[in-house]
């Protein structure tokens, strides 16, 4: 299933053992094609449906004093202006041949516009657009990138639900089909404040709405994404490296191609356990049914023609004779023929 029509369908009820994985590489090819195709090549190895890049120029998403948001331990930039202006030397061009290069790799090509020129040409280039967290509040933007009439991912980090329901409203004016992304805007989002049991109440908020998940948590044994899909999120996006131990921006909280294997091996292992929601007893039960279940069983003779009397039953393995929920309906009938202790009782021992 494509990404259009994964956020057309209806949404699942369960947990989402394939779920949709877009990853991340932002501006982690460090303004290099080369990166740039590698980290296409390593996402599709790695099991990702799509790779998403960031599209920006400094000047039209940062003023000079915008400060910095996020750990000065792991990237020292102080500004938000210079940090972006490090990394926004891919444009049209750019994007042009690494959309190629995606086709021919056999993943999708996305990228997050920070303005309207680069949602304007990225419109020939994807089949959804993405907006940012941070653009939760942009209404311009956010109205521009529906007039493209194409299906929004929307990340709802920050934001209050009464922002969210707004910013839902502008994409329901527009017509257009979305998904949300529960997202905590924190750089590297500390596991204890991943809070995923947001997307089970998006999920109540938004019960005809694809929800999914946007991670910024450290991937050490990618166990958040785990519970994430267990949870019920049905597209899943992470920040994506070919090397984690590099310094600054987005690297340091990514995920690589081998743990993105590891991810996909653990669900599909995970949803072995699951198996099918219909209940009823398994055929490899029945042995357990009939041979560790309990009979009614003589806890001592009866003579023939006596009345079994409570006192005279008691309940034992196998469940080769009258279960022991009709006993009510044994106590008070007679024995047709003399009875042994530990007998397990059956109905034609008993008269009618």
């Amino acid at each position: 299933m494509n990404l259009e029509e994964l956020i057309l369908k209806k949404p699942a009820s369960g947990p989402c053992f394939r779920s949709y994985v877009i990853a991340e590489a932002g501006v982690n090819h460090e303004g290099s094609m080369d990166l740039a195709k590698r980290l296409i090549a390593e996402a599709q190895e790695g099991g990702a449906e799509a790779i998403k890049f960031q599209t920006y120029k400094a000047e039209t998403i940062a003023s000079k004093d915008s400060p910095a948001y996020w750990d000065r331990t792991k990237e020292s930039c102080d500004s938000q202006f210079k940090l972006f202006q490090r990394y926004d030397k891919f444009w049209k061009t750019e994007y042009e041949e690494l959309k190629r290069v995606c086709d021919e790799t056999g993943i999708l090509f996305l990228s997050t516009p920070f303005d309207v020129e680069s949602a304007r040409f990225l419109n020939d280039l994807m089949p959804v657009f993405k907006v940012s967290s941070s653009d939760i509040t942009n209404r311009p933007f956010i109205e521009t990138m529906c007039d493209y009439r194409k299906p929004m991912l929307l990340s709802v980090g920050a934001s209050t639900p009464s922002e969210i329901f707004e910013m839902v409203s502008w994409v329901e004016t527009k017509g257009n089909p979305f998904s949300l992304l529960h997202c905590v805007l924190n750089y590297p989002t500390p596991d204890e404040r991943a809070h995923l049991s947001q997307i089970p109440e998006l999920k109540r908020l938004f019960p005809n709405t694809l929800i999914g998940y946007s991670d910024h948590t450290l991937p050490k044994d990618m166990r958040c994404l785990e519970m994430a899909s267990l949870l019920g999120a049905e597209i899943l996006e992470k920040h994506f490296t070919f090397d984690k131990t590099l310094p600054g921006n987005d690297h340091y909280h990514a995920m690589d191609k081998e743990d993105l294997k590891h991810f996909r091996k653990r669900m599909t292992e995970l949803e072995l356990f699951w198996g099918s929601p219909q209940m009823g007893a398994q055929p490899e039960e029945e042995p357990a049914r009939r041979h560790a279940r309990r009979s009614l069983v003589l806890a001592r003779p009866v003579a023939a023609g006596t009345a079994i009397q409570r006192e005279d039953l008691t309940w034992k393995r196998p469940a080769h004779g009258v279960s022991p929920k009709h006993i009510d309906d044994v106590v008070g009938r007679r024995a047709r023929t003399n009875l042994d202790e530990d007998r397990v009782l059956q109905w034609t021992d008993l008269d009618a």
